[in-house]
């Protein structure tokens, strides 16, 4: 990577620690929140005959892992390019 000068680095790195830091705190939500703070409440929905709260602890977040990963590459690919630093 080769940035114009310093500030160009230091806005780069800063969207992309807000950017993981936004998407930890979806990953906190969804596997502690959803997985064990809500998941009293959560039961009482049925999803395909299980709880919700179980099938978000046990499946539900897995789900959402892997979507994180591809929302990160993909918003990680719009943020390279915006500062020129992307691959070809």
């Amino acid at each position: 990577m080769a940035f114009e000068n310093p500030q160009q680095a230091t806005a780069y790195w800063r969207e992309n620690i807000a950017l993981v830091l936004k998407l930890l705190a979806v990953w906190f939500i969804v596997s502690f929140g959803c997985g064990i703070l809500f998941a009293d409440a959560l039961n009482q929905i049925p999803l395909f005959g299980f709880k919700l709260g179980f099938w978000f602890a046990q499946q539900g977040s897995i789900y959402v892992f892997v979507v994180l990963i591809f929302v990160y590459s993909r918003l990680m690919a719009r943020l390279d390019a915006k500062y020129n630093v992307h691959e070809d």
